[in-house]
């Protein structure tokens, strides 16, 4: 049984965690790949690992959407998107070039 990784697309997965701790919400509008929006842009892979590692806290949002879910950045989260968004800011241009076309 093959497994799959912890973070499908590193990129994205930074990009979400640069939004949200910078206040942006994000909107799950179903359990689909793509069902996520943030900042205005589809989150594909992220949504599974940000829950998973409690890294995102849902809140009620009663002026949003009956059906979708809203979520904020933890304190973990925060954290965490700190250190991730340092380290990804040292690496070199061609390297952040790099795992975005590689995933």
């Amino acid at each position: 049984m093959e497994s799959s990784p912890i973070i499908a697309d590193r990129a994205e997965f930074v990009d979400a965690l640069n939004l949200l701790r910078r206040g942006h919400v994000l909107v799950r509008a179903s359990e689909s790949t793509g069902g996520c929006v943030l900042d205005g842009g589809v989150v594909y892979h992220s949504f599974p690992t940000l829950e998973r590692y409690g890294l995102i806290d849902e809140f009620d949002n009663p002026q949003g959407f009956e059906f979708a879910s809203y979520y904020r950045i933890s304190e973990r989260g925060r954290q965490f998107a700190d250190l991730v968004c340092m380290q990804w800011q040292r690496k070199p241009l061609w390297q952040r070039l790099a795992v975005r076309l590689a995933g």
